[in-house]
């Protein structure tokens, strides 16, 4: 699986301009279309993305601002990292933006799916139950 710079630089949650870098200098690989267009190959974005999570890297370290809301269902792209299947079960890693989300499904979604290492992906979270905690004031 090969990406566009455009979407690398969606899943990374960094600029195009970044992502061409990254891949200039080799932390990103890369290859060509027969019209010059350069591909991310999905194995190094996976790893990438793993990395920035990790806080090996620029990107992560972004602030962002708190979130006034949000909805019931949120929809949240990102990159399969890992899957591990049994003969019943799959457990698919996703890392969306610095986040890693683990997902419990059917082995036959997750082949439906194609789930694999590399797949741009995006997890979808719907729940009638949240818990929200405070924590106690230092």
């Amino acid at each position: 699986m090969a990406y566009r710079i455009g979407q690398a630089a969606t899943v990374l949650d960094v600029s195009v301009d970044t992502v061409r870098r990254w891949a200039d200098s080799g932390r990103l690989q890369t290859q060509r279309t027969e019209g010059g267009q350069r591909l991310v190959e999905g194995a190094s974005l996976a790893r990438l993305a793993e990395e920035l999570a990790a806080g090996a890297g620029p990107g992560v370290e972004r602030d962002r601002p708190p979130l006034v809301g949000a909805s019931a269902r949120n929809r949240l792209p990102g990159i399969v990292t890992r899957v591990t299947k049994d003969t019943v079960m799959a457990q698919v890693e996703l890392q969306v933006g610095r986040h890693r989300m683990v997902s419990l499904m059917t082995r036959e979604a997750a082949d439906e799916l194609g789930l694999a290492p590399g797949l741009r992906a995006v997890a979808t979270v719907k729940s009638t139950n949240v818990v929200v905690e405070v924590p106690a004031e230092p």
